[in-house]
């Protein structure tokens, strides 16, 4: 059965995609703990971080420092956290957000309610400042597909 990511990248439940390549997508979450919280996910499905082949690895990293940095760009931030727990769903990914301090590194910290206008208003701009640092061939043309 393919896991709540494969279907989000196969268009059959939506996403809000801010990144895609051949290997990787990104792509906001629906509980962020600051705003423009992302997710860096392979295409591929891999169960956990200790799973993954080291190239796809360092793959997933290089996205993972390319969003942090547009992150911190869009909203100001003086650091891009980079979490990876994965309990919550068995395909590896990495959660990248903006960070002012400790407390930003909490789950215990995300809005599970967060408006849907928010996370779109919240997903162009993360889109937009990922344009404006040369990366625009890697932005979906749509926010709700992961294809370029």
């Amino acid at each position: 059965m393919p896991t709540l990511f494969t279907r989000i990248i196969d268009g059959e439940i939506p996403g809000r995609f801010v990144w895609a390549d051949d290997q990787a997508v990104a792509l906001l979450t629906i509980a962020p703990i600051t705003t423009g919280h992302a997710l860096v996910v392979p295409r591929q499905e891999i169960e956990q971080l200790t799973d993954a082949p080291d190239d796809l690895l360092a793959h997933l990293t290089s996205v993972a420092k390319t969003v942090g940095l547009a992150q911190r760009a869009a909203w100001g931030a003086p650091r891009a956290a980079l979490l990876v727990a994965g309990f919550e769903i068995p395909h590896l990914h990495l959660h990248v957000l903006p960070a002012w301090d400790e407390s930003n590194l909490s789950f215990a910290h995300a809005r599970q309610d967060e408006p849907a206008a928010d996370l779109d208003a919240a997903a162009q701009r993360l889109r937009g400042a990922l344009r404006t640092a040369g990366h625009g061939a890697h932005v979906p043309a749509d926010m709700s597909s992961p294809a370029l």
